[in-house]
């Protein structure tokens, strides 16, 4: 695939391994080989940030992740993650967050534990870079030549409790990538400035669909539920525990309608019937993996 989109997103991809390094603007237009205000402008199109704004909200992400995941110097942290100098760290933390780095430390997450702390770290991680990207259409990637559909290996599990944050909206199917690049970055910076301990990748929920619109419940989920009282538009979700037919869709995320319908039929196969809202979790990163056919997004219908 040979598209601008295409390389902007593995532009990304070498900018969120390299986040220590210089990645300021024109080092970004050398790398891209493209004049700064056409990078500048395609960035932003893309990811909804200018370049810095992008660059430095993931440098904050994860640096705060390590603050509460590990024991490491404040200096030594804020100089892996790009920044000059401890006072700059500190001085743009504090504005971003509401809090000095130690301030924040001292608080850490709300859930104790160094595996719950290692998850988070890692969730933090991974999800930061590609908080405005997912749902991205297909169309928006201009991929010429669609690769066959890897087959969908579906089975029924028994799943736990999950508690999240999510933003509800009623969208259009059109809507979906934009109603997660306004919610999940608005959920994801609540949770971090609370101390709440993400629990896994970002996901998106359906628990209204229609002909015309459906009802989109954009999230994280998190150790435990909050224990202070939610900001206007964040709500607090329980989804119980129960059977529910599960499976990986691979691929662009335009095709995940395929993938839905497949898991339909396989259900009246099995003499299955819906007993749920379906969710989707995005695990693969568009920002760490530019390649659509490498996306991967696990789908989950409760049955009864």
């Amino acid at each position: 695939m040979s598209s601008r989109t295409r390389e902007l997103l593995q532009l990304l991809a070498v900018v969120n391994y390299r986040l220590g390094e210089d990645v300021s603007l024109p080092a970004l237009a050398r790398w891209a080989n493209r004049s700064r205000f056409d990078l500048h402008r395609r960035l932003r199109q893309l990811t909804g940030e200018t370049p810095k704004a992008y660059t430095t909200r993931v440098r904050l992400a994860r640096a705060a992740a390590d603050l509460v995941a590990g024991d490491r110097r404040v200096s030594v942290i804020a100089f892996d993650h790009g920044f000059g100098s401890h006072e700059v760290f500190t001085r743009t933390f504090t504005r971003h967050l509401g809090r000095s780095p130690q301030s924040y430390r001292a608080r850490g997450l709300t859930v104790a534990g160094r595996h719950i702390a290692a998850v988070h770290a890692a969730t933090v991680s991974s999800a930061a870079p590609c908080l405005g990207l997912y749902r991205i259409s297909i169309d928006r990637i201009d991929i010429t030549e669609r690769k066959p559909a890897v087959p969908l290996d579906i089975s029924v599990h028994d799943l736990p409790t999950v508690h999240a944050l999510v933003i509800r909206r009623r969208v259009t199917r059109d809507e979906i990538a934009t109603a997660l690049a306004e919610s999940l970055p608005a959920v994801f910076d609540y949770a971090q400035r609370n101390g709440l301990a993400i629990a896994g990748p970002p996901f998106a929920r359906y628990p209204e669909v229609g002909m015309g619109s459906l009802v989109i419940e954009s999230g994280i989920t998190v150790a435990e539920p909050p224990s202070t009282t939610l900001p206007d538009g964040i709500e607090a979700l329980v989804i119980p525990p129960g059977r529910a037919v599960v499976t990986i869709h691979h691929g662009p995320y335009d095709s995940l309608l395929e993938s839905y319908q497949e898991i339909e039929k396989w259900m009246r196969d099995q003499g299955l019937s819906a007993a749920g809202a379906p969710r989707e979790t995005y695990l693969t990163d568009p920002g760490e993996h530019p390649d659509p056919a490498t996306w991967e997004t696990e789908i989950v219908q409760p049955v009864r």
